[in-house]
């Protein structure tokens, strides 16, 4: 039978690189370690090393040992995890969001849980890397992103889609004013454009090149929150979602002045392929997002 011990022990060994190190950290004398390697080697009958000056690098069924090495001890800690929250009054519902991401739509997500005297809500926010390292490692239940993520044979994930949003062009109501239509406010007035890496822009960028027109940019960010407070602000006509700037539309204190309906933003949960998933998580993913 296959030893977990064993394999535990090779997958410090693939994850350091070196026996020496993997040793070290694992505090057990190089000789047992390469002792209990050979034993795994022997009961799957392949080499899963070979070495390559002072390191070791792994063979071909090493890496396929490896692969499956991550998916068994993922799902033990997946187990640990639930069977942890068993019996407990609250439930914890730990969230990641790209930090680009609209507060507006994060809360539209979360809506059906705050306020629950049951629920905890725990949330996070960063780059979409380093939120998808927190749901492999199991940290987070959900990550809320603006673009989905590449999937590939190494990983587990499930990417949903959540909304798709409408894009337009936004600004206080003496910006707007009367009677201009689309191509005249992109030719007259300043704007408040997403940064270039984001599909946003790309679709504004298209937009403004088939209306020939040059645009004055006023400012650019990255961030949703950053683009709102310039629109309050009136540093010029915002392109964004209404979603993100809905409290402002709602008082009055910016207007819509066209929609740019060839441009929209998606929505996306991304979760992790899990044995025991938070229950709290599929009425969220399943709720339509007004």
């Amino acid at each position: 039978m296959l030893n977990l011990h064993h394999l535990r022990l090779f997958r410090a060994v693939a994850r350091n690189g070196t026996l020496t190190g993997a040793a070290r950290w694992l505090n057990l004398s190089q000789s047992a370690l390469s002792t209990q390697l050979r034993a795994l080697e022997a009961s799957l009958g392949h080499d899963l090393f070979e070495r390559r000056g002072r390191g070791l690098v792994l063979t071909e069924a090493g890496r396929i040992a490896l692969d499956h090495a991550e998916a068994i001890f993922r799902t033990a800690d997946d187990l640990t995890a639930t069977l942890r929250e068993t019996g407990r009054a609250r439930r914890v519902l730990r969230v990641g969001a790209q930090a680009t991401l609209s507060r507006n739509f994060q809360m539209l997500f979360l809506r059906p849980l705050i306020g629950r005297a049951d629920v905890e809500i725990v949330l996070r926010s960063g780059s979409q890397a380093e939120m998808l390292r927190g749901l492999e490692a199991l940290s987070l239940d959900v990550v809320l992103v603006n673009h989905a993520p590449m999937r590939d044979a190494a990983n587990h994930w499930l990417v949903h889609r959540l909304a798709q949003q409408p894009v337009s062009l936004i600004g206080s109501p003496a910006r707007v004013g009367q009677g201009r239509d689309l191509a005249q406010l992109l030719r007259s007035e300043p704007l408040v454009l997403p940064s270039l890496d984001s599909s946003i822009r790309a679709g504004f960028d298209a937009l403004a090149a088939r209306l020939s027109i040059t645009p004055l940019i006023a400012a650019e960010a990255d961030d949703m929150a950053m683009l709102r407070l310039l629109a309050r602000e009136d540093a010029g006509l915002a392109v964004i979602p209404p979603i993100v700037v809905r409290d402002e539309l709602d008082a009055g204190l910016l207007v819509e002045a066209a929609q740019l309906g060839e441009i929209g933003e998606g929505f996306y949960a991304v979760t992790l392929q899990r044995r025991f998933p938070n229950p709290l998580l599929a009425p969220l993913l399943e709720a339509p997002i007004p």
